[in-house]
């Protein structure tokens, strides 16, 4: 059971967390930290200083200017903590920077999955347009929010800057007879009004045509969920600055598995360091239309190369016959030929970004006994071949160590 002290629990973010967490089997509020106290079932303290519960975690939805009381007290305790709570300034930022080298921080500007996985769009967006596109953010907010532009705008901004090498500068807002915009600017204009939730919109404007990439949330539990979530996360980690980004690659490392059945895996073994010999090899395959992948060279000390790759079973009378030509013309070159393998591949955007992947796979193969008879990796995916027999098996291990 994780252990929760609500950090804010008498506002209307506080209200929607105690429900949530009221309705999770493995989680618990154990007290509440807020200057106004209101009926709650679980404790609760004007500060932290004054709390006495034990925690796992705090969820932090208070204020700004609360920060540098309970943070000293966050870090004595070596309590992990989610800090919700937008409007920060840049030297409230860089304290819980100092502070993350004491125990593990998860800040985000928007707790809401959507709007982080947004952010990864605008990145992908940017990167093709470049510099064709002038870009402005709207954000729209209920008439009680008291800054502006919102942390989530701001945060929208930064992931645009973040890939680019001429930052954009923030212009909140445009006033004045003389505001012609400037190709170095990124506007962000901010709506107050009624009871909205929270909306933003960044558009593309170029030559004739926008894009716009936008998020809508409609109530604020969207924003509760991905702190619970959060909650989860951090407590799992070590020392350290967090953020929605890293939570969304973790869950991300894997979530897809292919199967190619029927595949054959090919060593060609003593093959003279030539590279005009290599090309001969790959060039008659390609000549008589035989797809190759999971490609991989070996080199040896004492003058040879030797090589391995996949084929089809449609193809494998074929590349016999192929091989066995280019062995009689290249003195001591061997090949062995291995069917009834498929091939496995496990993807994931995340993978880029976690480290033990691949050991997680190769782990769980080698607990159930199923051999892997060559591999090949890159950011996003890792296939591997193994006996026919064992694929049944493999994808039922590979689903439940990742959890897809």
């Amino acid at each position: 059971m994780t252990r929760v002290i609500l950090n804010g629990c008498s506002g209307r973010m506080g209200s929607v967390l105690t429900d949530l967490i009221g309705k999770t089997d493995d989680m618990q509020v154990v007290a509440g930290i807020d200057v106004f106290e209101v009926p709650r079932d679980y404790p609760v303290f004007p500060s932290l200083q004054d709390c006495s519960a034990e925690a796992d975690v705090i969820i932090d939805f208070s204020s700004p200017k609360g920060l540098r009381n309970w943070l000293p007290v966050a870090i004595a305790r070596k309590i992990p903590c989610v800090v919700a709570t937008t409007g920060l300034s840049q030297d409230e930022l860089t304290l819980l920077e100092k502070a993350s080298e004491s125990i593990a921080i998860f800040r985000s500007g928007n707790m809401s999955l959507g709007i982080n996985l947004v952010q990864q769009l605008l990145q992908n967006t940017t990167k093709v347009l470049g510099d064709r596109f002038d870009i402005e953010i709207i954000e729209k907010h209920h008439n009680l929010k008291k800054d502006a532009p919102s942390g989530t705008a701001l945060m929208l901004a930064d992931s645009i800057n973040a890939i680019r090498v001429d930052k954009l500068q923030y212009v909140c807002g445009r006033e004045g007879s003389d505001t012609l915009r400037k190709s170095h600017e990124l506007g962000i204009h901010s709506l107050r009004g009624g009871t909205i939730v929270g909306q933003h919109e960044v558009t593309f404007a170029g030559q004739d045509e926008l894009i716009t990439i936008g998020h809508q949330a409609f109530s604020r539990q969207v924003f509760a969920t991905g702190a619970i979530g959060a909650a989860r996360y951090i407590t799992r980690q070590k020392t350290g600055m967090y953020s929605m980004q890293d939570m969304i690659n973790e869950s991300s490392a894997v979530t897809t598995l292919y199967t190619y059945p029927e595949e054959v895996l090919i060593s060609v073994d003593h093959l003279p360091r030539d590279m005009a010999v290599i090309s001969e090899l790959y060039g008659i395959l390609a000549k008589n239309d035989i797809f190759i992948d999971m490609i991989s060279h070996t080199g040896a000390t004492n003058g040879h190369i030797s090589v391995s790759f996949t084929i089809k079973a449609k193809d494998q009378d074929k590349t016999k016959e192929l091989l066995e030509q280019l062995s009689t013309d290249h003195r001591g070159v061997k090949f062995d030929i291995m069917d009834n393998i498929t091939k496995l591949t496990v993807e994931g955007p995340g993978m880029e970004f976690q480290s033990g992947i691949a050991y997680r796979v190769f782990s769980c193969m080698a607990k159930a006994d199923i051999p892997i008879y060559a591999v090949t990796t890159s950011e996003s995916k890792i296939s591997y071949v193994s006996p026919t027999a064992d694929v049944d098996r493999a994808i039922a291990i590979i689903k439940n160590e990742f959890g897809i």
